[in-house]
C-alpha cells in the first residue's frame, strides 16, 4: 500500500514524525507537508504564487518533500505529482491539539483529507486533544494505524468521505472508548491585542482563544465525547448544501419572481 502523508503543523513536526514511525510499518509512506507552520487555513490553495517544493533530508536520509505552500496544497501536488505511484489513502497529522465543532471549518489539517476525498482518494484527519508541545503521540499514532487499515478494507463504504479524529491527550487506560460522532457547534471565541508599531502604526494580534460549548450540544457530537476522554470518528462532507432547506426555499423563490 502507498500513504501520503501531510499536516497544518509543518514538515519538522513531531505529530507527523510519530505518524510515520507508526504506518510505516504497514504501508510505504511518502511525507509532502508544508514547509512552515499553515494552522487555521482552512482549505486555502496557491494560484498567485509558484509552489516550491524541496526534498529535506534528516540524518541523511530522505525525509519527505516541503512545500511553500497549504495543507491542501500539499496533498494536490503530492498525489498528482510527486507521488510515483497510486495513492491509496491521505492520511494528516497528528496535529497538536483538537479539531471538533466549528474548528474543523477552519482546520487545515481536516482540509488536506477533504482535498484527498475531493481527488478521490481515501483520507483520514488525526488530532491530539492538548496543545504542550512535549505531547506523547504514541497512543494516536497507533490508533491512526488501526483506523487506516480500517479505511482500506471498507473503501467502498466510505468512498468520498474523509474521517475526522480526535484523540484525548490521555494515558491509554484512561481512555473511554471510541465513539462515532457528528461535527459538534463549539465554537472559538477570539480575543485580539491591540498594539502600535515603532512608527506608530496599528496593528492587531491574536492573542488569545476561549472554547465555548454551545448550549444545545448533544452527548453525540464531537466535542461532548471528546471531553468525555472518548476518541472520535467523525464522518465529513464537503458538499456544504443544506438539502432540508431546498424545497421550501424553492417554493419561496418561485413565488417570489412569478410575477415579475
Amino acid at each position: 500500500m502507498n500513504f501520503l502523508l501531510t499536516n497544518d503543523d509543518g514538515i519538522h513536526a513531531r505529530g507527523l514524525r510519530a505518524l510515520h514511525a507508526t504506518l510505516s510499518d504497514i504501508a510505504d509512506c511518502l511525507v509532502v507537508a508544508p514547509e512552515r507552520e499553515q494552522s487555521a487555513v482552512g482549505h486555502a490553495i496557491t494560484l498567485t504564487r509558484p509552489l516550491m517544493v524541496r526534498q529535506v533530508r534528516e540524518n541523511d536520509t530522505f525525509s519527505g518533500f516541503a512545500v511553500t505552500g497549504t495543507p491542501a496544497d500539499c496533498v494536490k501536488i503530492g498525489i498528482k505529482e510527486l507521488s510515483a505511484v497510486p495513492v491509496d489513502l491521505v492520511v494528516s497529522g497528528i496535529n497538536l491539539g483538537p479539531n471538533v465543532g466549528i474548528d474543523v471549518i477552519y482546520s487545515g489539517t481536516v482540509s488536506a483529507a477533504t482535498e484527498a476525498a475531493i481527488l478521490g482518494v481515501p483520507s483520514m484527519a488525526v488530532s491530539l486533544d492538548t496543545r504542550k508541545h512535549d505531547a506523547d503521540f504514541s497512543f494516536a499514532a497507533r490508533f491512526a494505524g488501526k483506523i487506516a487499515e480500517f479505511v482500506i478494507n471498507n473503501r467502498g463504504m466510505l468512498a468520498g468521505i474523509p474521517l475526522n479524529i480526535n484523540v484525548p491527550a490521555l494515558p491509554e487506560a484512561e481512555i473511554n472508548g471510541v465513539a462515532v460522532t457528528k461535527q459538534g457547534r463549539a465554537q472559538l471565541v477570539e480575543i485580539f491585542e491591540k498594539r502600535e508599531d515603532p512608527r506608530r502604526n496599528t496593528y492587531y494580534w491574536l492573542a488569545g482563544e476561549t472554547f465555548i460549548p454551545d448550549r444545545s450540544e448533544t452527548m453525540d457530537s464531537d466535542t461532548h465525547a471528546l471531553k468525555n476522554g472518548m476518541v472520535t470518528i467523525t464522518p465529513i462532507h464537503y458538499d456544504l448544501t443544506r438539502y432540508d432547506v431546498l424545497p421550501a426555499l424553492r417554493v419561496s423563490v418561485q413565488e417570489l419572481f412569478s410575477g415579475s
